[in-house]
């Protein structure tokens, strides 16, 4: 598969509503207005709030734009994680990730397994902290990696929940239903990842696959891509697969497993993968908004209303969830 094939096909745009994938949601009048007591009737947040359905419903996938948060400090959080990659190993192996650190920190090329397959990836994990014992935070800063353990994380954990109440209000359900015992505590992951070329690979592990297909653990995953690399693939409704073409000053959004069970299959998560075919280095930074690590998700009484009443998911503790999913996931 060339770069050069990087933009979504007629069929794409047919299937997957060109106005929420290729050019993005708007999302500005819902970043301004959802904490304003008196935005139930504002005309513009609530077409806000269509377009959020019908990207979750038609796609799974969206971009997301009018988000507030600066085009600059996306792209110094992008900076920053190329530098460290380029790090001498030595260096990176400071932060390495182990059991005992909560599998914080650095993890080398192809240690992270996806279906039973090594990805060609190395990353950075940086999850919540809830009893403040763990040093990777700490660490980052021998790494001058300072950004995001602090501002970076407050934004985008504060666009997330906006993004989360916007979904709630299109489901049909209060503006607040994620809070309180289901994400008013939300947990979080910010996966910072670096994606080699083939060449910097040994050739007996060499693959193309940067991150093999799967779909998200949580409620909701923002995504900020090099802007210049076509990496990241969605699968379509017709069984294709599809670049998420990189769009300057946007996030690339997902729905993942937890929002489907909530939502009781009004929404479904999307299986994406990475397949990085370009010549230079290419870094992504994912982050993963989750429920409160030990909320249990059930389909939502409005959402079973529906869809006749009838509950299609069992219930899920995210946590258990999320902890089966992770021990598959690395090389023992």
């Amino acid at each position: 598969m060339q770069v050069s094939a990087c933009f979504p096909s007629e069929r794409w745009v047919v299937v997957w509503f060109v106005t929420v994938f290729d050019v993005g949601v708007d999302i500005s009048p819902l970043v301004e207005k959802i904490d304003d007591p008196n935005m139930a009737n504002d005309k513009d947040l609530l077409q806000v709030v269509r377009l959020l359905d019908d990207a979750c419903r038609e796609a799974g996938f969206f971009y997301v734009k009018g988000h507030g948060i600066a085009e600059p400090l996306m792209k110094e959080v992008r900076d920053v994680t190329h530098k460290f990659f380029q790090l001498p190993y030595e260096e990176k192996l400071k932060i390495k990730m182990t059991p005992q650190n909560g599998y914080r920190g650095y993890q080398r090329l192809g240690e992270n397994i996806t279906n039973g397959k090594p990805d060609m990836q190395e990353a950075i994990d940086l999850i919540a902290e809830k009893k403040k014992r763990h040093s990777i935070m700490r660490l980052l800063n021998l790494v001058n990696m300072e950004i995001l353990p602090h501002q970076w994380k407050e934004l985008i954990c504060d666009l997330s929940r906006k993004i989360m109440q916007g979904i709630a209000l299109a489901l049909g359900g209060p503006v607040d239903a994620f809070e309180g015992r289901t994400a008013g505590d939300p947990f979080w992951v910010c996966r910072l990842i670096g994606y080699p070329v083939s060449t910097d690979i040994l050739e007996e592990h060499r693959t193309d696959t940067g991150c093999g297909a799967h779909t998200d653990y949580g409620l909701l995953t923002l995504v900020n891509q090099d802007d210049d690399i076509c990496a990241l693939e969605v699968k379509n409704q017709s069984g294709e697969w599809i670049y998420a073409k990189p769009i300057p000053g946007t996030f690339v959004c997902n729905i993942g497993d937890m929002l489907k069970v909530w939502s009781n299959g009004i929404y479904q998560p999307t299986l994406h993968r990475v397949v990085n075919n370009s010549p230079r280095y290419r870094v992504s930074v994912a982050f993963f908004y989750e429920s409160n690590f030990d909320a249990a998700i059930e389909p939502v009484e409005f959402c079973r209303e529906r869809t006749g009443g009838v509950a299609k998911y069992e219930k899920v503790v995210y946590g258990e969830h999320l902890i089966k999913k992770v021990l598959n996931n690395f090389i023992k």
